[in-house]
């Protein structure tokens, strides 16, 4: 069970996750050592996974578009399991709605999107894809 300092300490990290102990301490009015053994055990129970490196909308290369994916349900094992080999796809999440899937897909050009939608097509159980090109990115917490 996580404490309110845990959430607090894990709300800082999120805003900047190489901030110093010693500033999440002051800001959280607790000893360095205090932290350090949270941070410890919040890794140990798998609550923090990692750390890692967010670049700037600028510094990614290439474009992005969601891909709405529909599956046949009898298939959707398999269709996963083609889907963690294509490369481009940077996430792929299970929804609710009229399509099975959500991906995010990155690549240099349009016409690389393009290819890369054709292979998702061809995948045996895939019914249906659907694509929007993302333009710009007004806000991201991620």
């Amino acid at each position: 069970m996580l404490t309110d300092k845990d959430q607090n300490l894990i709300e800082l990290l999120e805003l900047n996750a190489r901030e110093s102990v010693a500033s999440l301490a002051r800001k959280l009015g607790v000893s360095r050592t205090t932290v350090q053994d949270r941070l410890k055990r919040l890794e140990e129970s798998g609550v923090i996974t990692g750390y890692q490196v967010r670049l700037a909308s600028r510094a990614k290369s290439g474009i992005r578009a969601f891909v709405e994916i529909t599956v046949d349900p009898a298939l959707l094992v398999s269709v996963l399991a083609e889907l963690k080999h294509v490369a481009s796809i940077e996430t792929l999440h299970t929804v609710s709605g009229k399509f099975d899937l959500m991906a995010v897909l990155r690549a240099d050009t349009p016409a690389q999107i393009d290819i890369q939608l054709d292979k998702v097509g061809s995948i045996r159980g895939v019914n249906k894809t659907a694509s929007a090109i993302i333009l710009s990115t007004k806000i991201d917490r991620s």
